[in-house]
């Protein structure tokens, strides 16, 4: 009973993880992930049968599946994939593949590769590259990469945005990195992009300002729903961990 307990409770986690992934990539309403998140059992069914269970869909899951238990067997199936027919989509889900599991130098040829042709400005890869080069340090192929995408409506939230911020600044572009982190501003949200603001002004000596960014994070915590506090505690623990060290 024990056994089954756990093996159901890693299966619902599997199907939880796979479609809320691919409920944020396809731009399905908010409103699904609420679901998935409150009956996992249940609302992932009901998501997979309504929105996902389509022909070549169920392929999807079924390797995104294997992602979640053994991603060296997903890297390997494919590198298969590729070697058979070495398309735009199967050379970008490898290189998402090696990018998750930190093979980074490798994810970022790909993607690199991938840009040619009809698919040389693709925001999606773009945005993958610039998480890529902000791992290898390369600031300056970043900073190029983000300007191809930074008036695109989804750039303004992103994590690539957070990243091209803090590339400016390693490239001594601090002002241009202020005006990036302001524009990240904003109340019940944005925690990683405020973090970093955070430090990047205790980086510039400017302590009160930055021990109120990270007092401000704090002071949110109880006004989120229980989501939003498990998406970002680990934000709130690096700012509570920025605070204990300004009292020291």
């Amino acid at each position: 009973m024990f056994f089954f307990s756990n093996y159901f409770y890693f299966i619902t986690l599997g199907l939880q993880a796979i479609c809320v992934i691919h409920c944020i990539r396809t731009g399905r309403t908010t409103n699904w992930i609420w679901l998935i998140i409150f009956l996992p059992f249940l609302g992932s069914l009901i998501y997979l049968f309504t929105e996902v269970l389509t022909g070549r869909e169920i392929q999807k899951v079924q390797s995104g599946m294997g992602g979640v238990f053994n991603p060296s067997g997903r890297i390997k199936k494919l590198e298969n994939n590729l070697r058979f027919s070495d398309t735009f989509n199967n050379k970008v889900a490898l290189a998402d593949a090696l990018l998750a599991a930190g093979q980074i130098q490798r994810a970022t040829d790909l993607y690199e590769s991938s840009l040619v042709g009809n698919f040389t400005e693709n925001e999606y890869v773009l945005g993958q590259l610039v998480m890529a080069y902000f791992q290898l340090k390369r600031y300056e192929d970043l900073i190029a990469t983000a300007k191809k995408i930074q008036k695109l409506p989804q750039f303004a939230r992103s994590h690539a945005h957070v990243r091209y911020a803090m590339a400016l600044d390693y490239t001594g572009n601090s002002g241009q990195a202020e005006a990036e982190f302001k524009t990240m501003k904003g109340r019940f949200a944005n925690f990683e992009a405020r973090y970093q603001y955070g430090c990047f002004l205790e980086r510039k000596g400017r302590t009160d300002e930055a021990r109120q960014v990270f007092t401000e994070m704090l002071g949110e915590v109880t006004h989120l729903s229980p989501p939003e506090k498990r998406n970002n505690r680990n934000w709130f623990a690096l700012a509570k961990d920025e605070l204990r060290k300004m009292k020291e």
